[in-house]
């Protein structure tokens, strides 16, 4: 699936002035089909370059993004055990 980001200049940034643009990743939160039935899990997001994790108690406290590379690897070591 290809995501199509839309950047914007922050409205912090002056007028005229070259700046760093962000953009909104989309993503759709999941709990773990490894987890169990307990309320509090760590949940999961697919993203367009990785993947992102976040805790199911806190959800608007932020997340952690992790690119496909560091996920692929992370993912390999905890299947592996």
């Amino acid at each position: 699936m290809i995501v199509q980001l839309e950047f914007r200049k922050s409205s912090y940034s002056a007028q005229g002035q070259e700046c760093v643009e962000v953009a909104h990743i989309p993503a759709s939160f999941r709990k773990s089909s490894y987890s169990s039935d307990r309320v509090n899990c760590v949940e999961v997001a697919d993203l367009p370059c990785g993947a992102a994790v976040r805790d199911s108690k806190h959800p608007t406290a932020g997340h952690l993004p992790f690119p496909s590379s560091e996920w692929s690897g992370f993912l390999s070591a905890a299947l592996s055990r």
